[in-house]
């Protein structure tokens, strides 16, 4: 499954694999999962934050438009119970570097989960990008790369998360606030 979104993003925000019930059914990552699935919680939070121009992702004609911002995954497929193996990330990683090489305005980085971020950190170091000591991952927490990316660690929108109180609207409004201060911030520079 691919990713969507605008291809002069500045943001990137990468997920952890298209869910079986939405993307896989739908054609379109984070969408089609229904008013409480992850694709409304995170289009409600990028439509707050000015990414979006509607807060929800039903179908692929819904008319959803990201605006300097992009939607990838760190897998392809639907793994079983949302775990992908570490074989399973290392033969996606293909897919996600000829995406992201793409896209060569990206100037921060949200990882969905811890999945997306090590994925992402991964990448990089496949792109010769030493990044030592490793950052840890937690949420909202974010750390400048040495290519002077901002990435920003973000728990996973996932029903687990949300109906358990783990993420809320509020955490997630958090995270994508910051992201659209950094990149207004990149804009100036």
């Amino acid at each position: 499954m691919p990713g969507f979104g605008d291809p002069n993003a500045r943001l990137l925000i990468i997920g952890l694999a298209p869910a079986a019930h939405g993307a896989n059914r739908t054609g379109r990552v984070f969408t089609g999962d229904g008013p409480l699935g992850s694709g409304d919680f995170l289009m409600g939070a990028l439509h707050r934050a000015g990414f979006a121009n509607i807060p929800t992702a039903e179908h692929v004609n819904d008319g959803l438009a990201l605006d300097d911002a992009f939607i990838a995954a760190a897998v392809r497929c639907a793994p079983p119970d949302n775990k992908p193996t570490p074989a399973e990330i290392a033969t996606c990683l293909t897919h996600l570097e000829a995406e992201t090489s793409a896209l060569p305005r990206v100037s921060v980085v949200v990882a969905l989960g811890r999945i997306g971020f090590d994925a992402w950190l991964q990448l990089l170091r496949g792109r010769g990008v030493s990044v030592r000591p490793k950052p840890a991952f937690g949420h909202a927490v974010a750390h400048t790369l040495p290519n002077g990316q901002l990435l920003i660690g973000c728990y996973h929108p996932s029903r687990q998360n949300t109906n358990t109180g783990k993420l809320n609207a509020r955490m997630m409004d958090d995270v994508f606030r910051r992201a659209r201060e950094a990149v207004r911030y990149t804009e100036l520079r």
